[in-house]
């Protein structure tokens, strides 16, 4: 149906002609209510933002030095958000004289992951500056 024929129809059934398919050959339209159209679309975009999964990252704030009733209190605390399905990252910050102990914070972080139990590390344990993180998801 030419473009004319098209308007004059929809104009005669007090509807709008609206343009599905702009790159297809022929383009392809369709005569409907455009706030109707535009109420259906929002209403697709919505299921489908249903449909998708949100992976959150949450942040774990370890301490070098922090009690073993501490330690197991925050891997406790992990293993519910890897059951969920979030990653977590783990943020070991080292204050005043601790910088100096490096080896020890990622032996720390280590001994951390290993407690975890059946993980997979997403981004290794390293130093970045005062800090040293690492990323851990749930194995699949």
């Amino acid at each position: 149906m030419s473009k004319n024929n098209a308007l004059a129809q929809a104009r005669d059934e007090g509807l709008d002609l609206v343009l599905i398919a702009q790159n297809a050959k022929p383009p392809v339209a369709k005569i409907t209510d455009f706030k109707k159209f535009l109420y259906q679309e929002e209403k697709k975009l919505k299921e489908a933002k249903k449909g998708a999964k949100k992976s959150d990252v949450k942040d774990i704030k370890l301490s070098l030095f922090m009690s073993d009733h501490d330690k197991e209190r925050f891997i406790n605390k992990t293993k519910e958000f890897l059951k969920d399905g979030h990653q977590v990252r783990l943020n070991l910050t080292l204050r005043g004289r601790e910088i100096v102990k490096r080896a020890m914070a990622l032996a720390f972080m280590s001994d951390y992951i290993t407690k975890l139990e059946d993980v997979n590390i997403s981004k290794e344990p390293r130093v970045e500056g005062r800090v040293v993180r690492a990323v851990v998801s749930r194995k699949k």
